[in-house]
């Protein structure tokens, strides 16, 4: 089910055809503020916007914040061979796979959460 997913908005738009598109952004937010990453995420967040808010803070932890990238990895809990896989070309390319981890990722948590807790 979640590796069929190509693409960061594939992901929202699967989030949003489940109804979870709100606990999505919750649980993104949570793990961000638990890598002591900072981040303006209203609650009403449009997809769009998400997927660029997101972007834009991978790509700058990238360049500038390494370390704290790697913890946010870690504390999301991305696959590491799934980062090692990461085939972009320039650092704009693979902040946007890394992205695209993330929410897979994150999703993946909003899901079971709702599918198994009671």
């Amino acid at each position: 089910m979640f590796n069929n997913l190509g693409s960061s908005i594939e992901v929202i738009q699967e989030a949003v055809a489940h109804q979870l598109y709100e606990r999505l952004v919750i649980q993104l937010k949570k793990d961000i503020a638990l890598a002591n990453i900072s981040i303006s995420l209203p609650e009403t967040v449009t997809p769009k916007d998400l997927k660029e808010a997101l972007h834009e803070k991978i790509y700058y932890l990238l360049l500038e914040r390494f370390p704290e990238y790697l913890n946010l990895l870690y504390i999301i809990d991305v696959p590491e061979k799934a980062i090692t896989n990461i085939t972009g070309k320039d650092i704009v390319d693979m902040a946007e796979e890394v992205t695209f981890l993330i929410l897979r990722r994150e999703w993946q948590k909003v899901w079971f959460k709702s599918k198994y807790s009671s």
